[in-house]
């Protein structure tokens, strides 16, 4: 989620030890609803095919469902898309995110702010 100034929220949920889902891996959701492909997705992010595989097979196996579902084969044959649960999966971490981000402003945060070092 784009913040402007210095405030950055990042939301990360965790499944065990590992993270289930957090802003690199909505970022691949979301390039994988936009573009219909791993390796579309992997272009858009400027990340090899590989990693975004990895990622996707890290979502799938954190998950009680599968949240990406891939197609064998290239062309109109093959791609990848976000399963139902993987959209409710990816709407749900967006709500939780715009939520933190609306809460982290106010006093604490304007003090913490001015009490910052300037660059330079």
């Amino acid at each position: 989620m784009a913040i402007d100034g210095p405030l950055k929220v990042n939301v990360q949920i965790l499944g065990g030890s590992e993270p289930a889902i957090g802003p690199g891996k909505a970022l691949v959701m979301d390039a994988i609803a936009r573009t219909g492909s791993i390796s579309a997705a992997g272009r858009d992010l400027k990340m090899s095919y590989r990693r975004i595989w990895l990622l996707v097979d890290s979502l799938n196996r954190a998950w009680i469902a599968p949240v990406v579902e891939t197609r064998a084969g290239g062309g109109k044959m093959g791609g990848a898309q976000l399963t139902a649960f993987g959209e409710q999966v990816l709407d749900r971490y967006r709500s939780i995110e715009a939520r933190m981000v609306a809460t982290a402003g106010g006093a604490d945060f304007d003090w913490l702010v001015a009490a910052l070092k300037p660059e330079g």
